[in-house]
């Protein structure tokens, strides 16, 4: 099975792929994110472009993110079910309850798959949002929107952590495992390169992080 062929996934699990923000701006980073990317070099394609707006460069790059967590896990939606992870986790220690701080306000135990279905909405809610991920160019970022960045990375890295605990063997079976790496591998040194995710947060999958950033 390809990566990228999902068949009959659950439409609730895969979104459409969400596009840059920022208009015209948007999509020059995009361009410049991809050539960088292609060239194989990830601590290069992670650095700020020279003369260019980190909160720009956060924001096209938390909707590339997005879109590769949300494509990863949409072939694992026949795997990763209600029965076969009935808690939302990274192995035994690391147990992670929902809260949105607006419907669910209250932390919530639920299953993984459940998680990330309320993750998604409400990534998804926050990229479509102008006032937080504006469109337009030159319209400007609230004070907050590193923090809501933040969250939305430290609640993402929550779903490479349920992928590599519970269910590695299967991204192996499927061969698939030097896509995921790449992946979260970009996705490591970007949150280390602007501070994004907590160490502490990282603890479940501590020793492929430390590898990744030694390299």
């Amino acid at each position: 099975m390809s990566l990228f062929g999902l068949g009959s996934r659950s439409q609730k699990t895969f979104r459409s792929k969400k596009g840059a923000p920022s208009g015209s701006k948007g999509l020059q980073l995009q361009k410049h994110i991809t050539s960088t990317l292609g060239s194989g070099n990830l601590r290069e394609a992670v650095r700020l472009p020279v003369g260019e707006d980190v909160d720009e460069w956060l924001a096209v790059n938390t909707v590339d993110f997005f879109n590769q967590v949300n494509i990863l896990y949409a072939t694992l939606t026949e795997f990763c079910t209600e029965s076969s992870c009935p808690i939302m986790s990274a192995g035994p220690k690391y147990e992670y309850r929902w809260a949105d701080g607006v419907n669910i306000k209250k932390p919530i135990v639920v299953s993984a798959p459940k998680y990330v279905e309320y993750l998604m909405d409400w990534i998804g809610t926050q990229l479509d949002d102008e006032s937080i991920f504006p469109q337009k160019l030159g319209a400007p970022f609230p004070p907050y929107f590193q923090d809501v960045v933040k969250t939305i990375y430290k609640r993402m890295f929550r779903v490479y952590a349920h992928i590599y605990h519970s269910h590695f063997q299967k991204i192996v079976a499927l061969k698939e495992e030097a896509h995921l790496n790449t992946c979260f591998k970009h996705f490591v040194l970007f949150t280390s390169e602007f501070g994004l995710v907590e160490k502490k947060e990282l603890a479940p999958v501590s020793e492929i992080v430390e590898s990744i950033l030694q390299s």
